[in-house]
């Protein structure tokens, strides 16, 4: 699998995701065998200007190579200066959200709102290449509506404007994240260019994932919401990838264990990116951050419905761990996995 210059073990990436694939996650992932990963939805009027906020997106591991920053706003000259700016913080791909189906960022003409227009999708991507020397890669949705479905249109606009890859999420921007996403349009993409075509939604397991593969004939699957509180599903694809036999089921102590190493490694993040802040401050910080993984991580298993009652218990890294031995003692059914509570809470 290549985009551009770079070529990837596998086919099987940790998708963009706002809120949630930042450095830390996305170490975790790729540990697990995800063979890329793109940082979350970054503004481009941010890059520009340089906000703190902003900056903690690009903290990235040295071997993050290439580095996939994702970039949205609606005006290619601002699009294109802040891909600039990501290029010179280390980025080796520029992703252009036009997925997003949020209001306040369709409001201002980005994300979904900016696929509305093929001409305006060439013209940005056209923008984003002449000024950096990277591939540029877009996201889009399958459309508007179910009476805009224009996502054949767009990703060929993509394309005639110098876009590397095409991402497609098959679902309109007015289904959000609800209904079923329409795997046949991701083939009709991979049928209509010449570039790599990704393809995403629905895929909640590794046999989601390959069966996308093997279905629409995509070039690689990006793995959202899948991924949260199961990384390991990235170690069941590499093992399909490499014909090994599948894993075995994630124990109790492996689970805690990546669990605190999560904690671990988001505490170190906050603290690069606020040197200042007292140790103490950080760390409380960086476990509220990290709360909402640690809710995903526990969804599914017999006693996670408690562990989750007790979140606002979680202050300090050493509360995450004593409240997880308290939830899920060893030998406890409490770690068991509840087909009941994995129906309520998952499902797109």
């Amino acid at each position: 699998m290549r985009i551009g210059p770079h070529t990837f073990p596998g086919r099987f990436f940790l998708a963009p995701l706002a809120g949630v694939s930042d450095r830390p996650f996305r170490a975790i992932c790729r540990g697990m065998g995800a063979s890329f990963t793109y940082t979350e939805m970054v503004s481009a009027h941010g890059l520009v200007h340089g906000t703190l906020q902003t900056e903690s997106y690009l903290d990235r591991d040295p071997e993050e190579e290439p580095f996939a920053v994702q970039v949205f706003a609606a005006e290619p000259d601002v699009l294109a200066r802040g891909a600039e700016a990501a290029v010179r913080a280390g980025a080796g791909i520029i992703d252009v959200n036009m997925a997003c189906p949020v209001k306040k960022v369709c409001g201002t003409g980005a994300g979904a709102a900016l696929g509305r227009d093929p001409a305006r999708v060439e013209a940005a991507v056209r923008a984003i290449r002449a000024a950096v020397p990277v591939p540029v890669t877009v996201k889009i949705r399958a459309g508007w509506d179910e009476g805009e479905v224009n996502c054949v249109d767009v990703a060929r606009a993509a394309e005639a404007g110098g876009a590397a890859a095409v991402a497609l999420h098959g679902r309109t921007r007015a289904q959000m994240y609800s209904g079923k996403a329409r795997w046949e349009l991701i083939a009709a993409v991979k049928r209509a260019v010449g570039i790599p075509v990704l393809g995403s939604g629905d895929v909640w397991t590794a046999d989601d994932a390959l069966r996308m593969r093997a279905e629409t004939g995509c070039d690689a699957v990006l793995v959202a919401r899948g991924a949260c509180g199961n990384p390991w599903i990235f170690r069941a694809l590499r093992a399909a990838e490499l014909g090994d036999p599948s894993p075995p089921p994630t124990s109790r102590d492996e689970w805690i264990s990546v669990m605190l190493r999560h904690v671990t490694l988001q505490i170190e993040h906050r603290r690069r990116q606020r040197p200042d802040e007292p140790a103490d401050e950080a760390e409380r910080a960086a476990v509220r951050e990290l709360r909402k993984h640690l809710l995903w991580y526990t969804r599914g298993r017999r006693g996670g419905a408690l562990f989750r009652r007790e979140a606002d218990r979680l202050v300090t890294a050493a509360d995450v761990e004593r409240v997880l031995l308290e939830h899920f003692p060893p030998g406890s059914p409490a770690f068991e996995e509840d087909p009941a509570a994995q129906r309520a809470e998952g499902g797109e």
